[in-house]
């Protein structure tokens, strides 16, 4: 009788529980940065060292329980059922990754194998941003977003680019893990990762030292989190629109000379929506600013998001319907399909709203129309959120080479320059609001090979991956040596 592979099914749902719960910190909204690069590490080694069939359900487990973390957040979002079949379909992307990955390691067990955890990571991550109604929301990518020197690299190769050496790092400890000296010309697996890892921080670094240079603008931001419904009554409505009247003056006052409040300000009938364009047309003109409101327009059952642009003039120079719609809005609000961009002291602004920024292709489509600076308007979920959708929305401007100003309600008012530096920060606030006020400068769009070359990067990780799936098939898998024993691992 064959002593089982790695102790009793008590120690092995006891590893996946506990591997399930470390990665709740990773896959969560607030992610450990650093613990991204180390948690899915113990995850691919117990797959890597049990059967198929007991492999399959340990990490099954632990992504159930990992994935959770976010129930509560995608219940806010949707109802109870798209709550769990999100959560279900996070965990299963999981599975689906690890134990393609573990055909492959399992069937060559040599270094280049090393590779097949980022390729298949990747090739997912690059089809659901291409795919999904939400995009690749939550990329494993964006945990990165405050660590500077390694967020440049989607200057190069965008979120594929990043991902891809995020998920090579786990990839490298688990080979040690799992197969410790047995592996054939391991020491080529951690060489060229450690080389990865040096050569993109360093990147990153030398890019982070170029200075910007351009011309110094003034840009606020207003945001309330309370929201004008179509049924608000007047006074309700009346009260805060004030309130987002007198910091508009407060802020112009101070020196703005471009203000932006956020996403979807009030939801207003087609009857009113007239009134409420001459109101902020007299509010830029009496303050002299260019001035971005977001609104709902309800057309009679035809509901549109808009961002509204006036000049210090009060005309309406723009006006942008918002492209991607989050899971609130399916259904009942028609999505855009234009681009805006106006010139303003001599730099090209583009209008985007919330959601748009998920998407890759939709801040790539800026960049290369040589947007200097992106204004998004933003709703965030009661501020669980508004760490990622900032920092989604900051990483975009890091592919593209351009500013962005992100008013949001329920989540942060947050500036930052080409580089993805955050110039200035902070949280919405309910009635009476909050502002903020930076002296950014405005260069001129900062080139990038992301935006000529686009998702290169994944397509080719698309293409691997569906070539490694097909090779690990057809080959039997080499046998298991050493410290791992005669039957610790065997073919999917």
């Amino acid at each position: 009788m064959r002593p089982p592979s790695f102790g009793s099914f008590f120690l092995k749902a006891l590893a996946a529980i506990a591997v399930g719960v470390v990665l709740r910190f990773v896959v969560g909204l607030t992610p450990v940065w650093w613990l991204v690069w180390l948690a899915p590490a113990p995850l691919l080694a117990l797959a890597f060292r049990n059967r198929p069939g007991d492999a399959r359900w340990m990490v099954a487990l632990a992504a159930v329980i990992a994935t959770s973390t976010n129930f509560a957040y995608l219940r806010l979002v949707g109802p109870v059922a798209f709550a769990a079949l999100a959560v279900v379909g996070q965990a299963a992307l999981w599975v689906f990754v690890v134990m393609a990955t573990r055909q492959v390691v399992v069937a060559y067990k040599a270094w280049w194998t090393v590779f097949a955890y980022p390729v298949f990571w990747v090739a997912a991550d690059t089809l659901m941003a291409a795919l999904l109604p939400d995009g690749n929301w939550a990329s494993l990518a964006y945990s990165q977003a405050d660590v500077l020197p390694l967020l440049q690299l989607t200057s190069l190769f965008g979120v594929p680019g990043l991902l891809f050496l995020v998920a090579l790092v786990p990839s490298a400890l688990a080979l040690g893990l799992a197969f410790g000296r047995d592996l054939r010309h391991g020491w080529r697996a951690y060489a060229v990762t450690l080389a990865l890892l040096v050569a993109a921080t360093a990147f990153g670094g030398a890019r982070l030292q170029t200075p910007v240079a351009g011309t110094a603008a003034s840009i606020g931001i207003v945001s309330i989190d309370d929201a004008i419904g179509l049924e608000a009554s007047k006074p309700y409505a009346a009260k805060i629109l004030n309130a987002y009247e007198q910091r508009v003056t407060a802020l112009a006052s101070r020196g703005a000379e471009i203000v932006v409040l956020p996403e979807k300000i009030a939801l207003l009938p087609s009857a009113s929506a007239e009134a409420w364009r001459q109101r902020f047309s007299a509010l830029a003109r009496a303050n002299k600013v260019w001035l971005e409101v977001g609104v709902g327009s309800d057309e009679g059952g035809r509901q549109v998001n808009l961002a509204w642009l006036f000049d210090p003039d009060g005309n309406l120079t723009d006006q942008y319907q918002k492209h991607f719609l989050a899971p609130p809005e399916r259904g009942r609000f028609v999505p855009g399909t234009d681009f805006s961009l106006r010139s303003i002291g001599g730099a090209k602004y583009a209008l985007a709203v919330c959601k748009d920024m998920h998407f890759a292709s939709l801040g790539r489509a800026y960049g290369a129309r040589g947007a200097s600076v992106v204004l998004v308007p933003a709703w965030d979920f009661n501020y669980v959120d508004a760490w990622m959708e900032s920092r989604t929305t900051v990483t975009r401007g890091v592919e593209n080479g351009y500013t962005v100003v992100r008013a949001s309600r329920e989540g942060l008012l947050t500036v930052s320059d080409p580089y993805g530096r955050v110039l200035a920060e902070t949280p919405s606030r309910p009635l009476p609001g909050a502002d903020l006020l930076v002296r950014a400068t405005i260069s001129a769009p900062v080139p990038t090979l992301y935006t000529k070359i686009g998702d290169a990067v994944g397509l080719i990780c698309v293409l691997l991956a569906a070539a490694l799936m097909v090779v690990a098939r057809q080959r039997r898998p080499a046998p298991a040596t050493g410290r791992l024993g005669p039957q610790s691992v065997s073919p999917a």
